[in-house]
């Protein structure tokens, strides 16, 4: 996409009725309308080339609607966890490095406060301010449910409202504080390598967010929730978090405990993939 048709293209994102139109989208996803289902499911893996032999349920056809097609489990061979950090999800990790005072890159010549993308909270984001990062995207022919890149137990919870625009690269590159603004999941862990929070973004026709622990997350209101656990939810490294209904952004955040280097541009990387390897270099340990 040359610069001047990224620009349009997300100029004219602005004026839209994101939440209504991914409402919509949404619905036509959980259609059980079987000739219709069929329809969007056999569309989308011809476009997309999606690779169905690696799914725990091959058959197209034996997905009760477009949503579960789209958030389909994969064999358990499919793909093997690394050592140290991994990737939470299947996807293109466009930009990782340090936090420096509380500042993360988005794209070339865009950055946004981690204050911010966690939901405003000082206390919250100040563990996070002089660590480390990385932003993963997940385009429509990715695994789309997310998984744990270490092992965690649940601290808090947070809804954060916002506009949905869409979080590919284009997007990234021409509106500023992207992640920031978008509506999204803050899901804060303690662990082994300390703090850790995985944001997952919402993106435009994303109709659903959920965890493992909480079902279906978003949408909701217009105001930040915050949901702290006393009773601890802990879970191992590999283990699935979360999932999109429709594809979008995992933005993944630690303390100072660990260190990755500066990474721009497109670097693909697979679920339980060491993300280390995926970078030039980094000083977290094995686990």
């Amino acid at each position: 996409m040359s610069l001047s048709r990224a620009k349009l293209f997300a100029l004219i994102q602005y004026p839209l009725p994101h939440h209504l139109i991914s409402r919509v989208v949404g619905m036509l996803a959980d259609t059980r309308i079987d000739w219709l289902k069929r329809l969007l499911i056999t569309a989308f893996i011809r476009r997309f080339q999606v690779d169905m032999s690696q799914a725990l349920e091959p058959d197209p056809g034996a997905y009760a609607t477009f949503n579960d097609f789209f958030t389909r489990a994969l064999k358990a061979d499919a793909r093997p966890i690394g050592n140290g950090i991994v990737s939470p999800a299947d996807g293109t990790l466009s930009q990782a490095g340090r936090t420096h005072h509380g500042t993360l890159i988005q794209a070339k010549g865009q950055a946004y406060s981690i204050t911010s993308l966690l939901g405003g909270d000082m206390r919250r984001a100040a563990p996070f301010r002089q660590g480390s990062f990385a932003t993963i995207y997940l385009s429509p022919k990715d695994y789309h449910r997310v998984h744990m890149p270490v092992t965690g137990t649940l601290r808090e919870m947070v809804y954060v409202p916002g506009r949905i625009f869409s979080v590919n690269q284009a997007t990234a590159d021409h509106v500023p504080n992207l992640f920031a603004r978008n509506e999204r999941l803050v899901c804060v862990f303690d662990t082994e390598e300390g703090p850790m929070a995985m944001v997952l973004v919402g993106a435009m026709i994303v109709a659903a967010i959920e965890t493992v622990w909480a079902g279906q997350v978003t949408p909701q209101s217009d105001q930040v929730q915050s949901i702290r656990f006393d009773a601890p939810i802990t879970l191992e490294k590999g283990r699935e978090m979360g999932r999109f209904k429709l594809g979008s952004t995992v933005v993944v955040c630690f303390g100072n405990e660990v260190t990755f280097d500066e990474l721009g541009g497109d670097t693909q990387v697979a679920m339980g993939e060491r993300l280390d390897q995926a970078l030039p270099t980094s000083s977290s340990k094995d686990s």
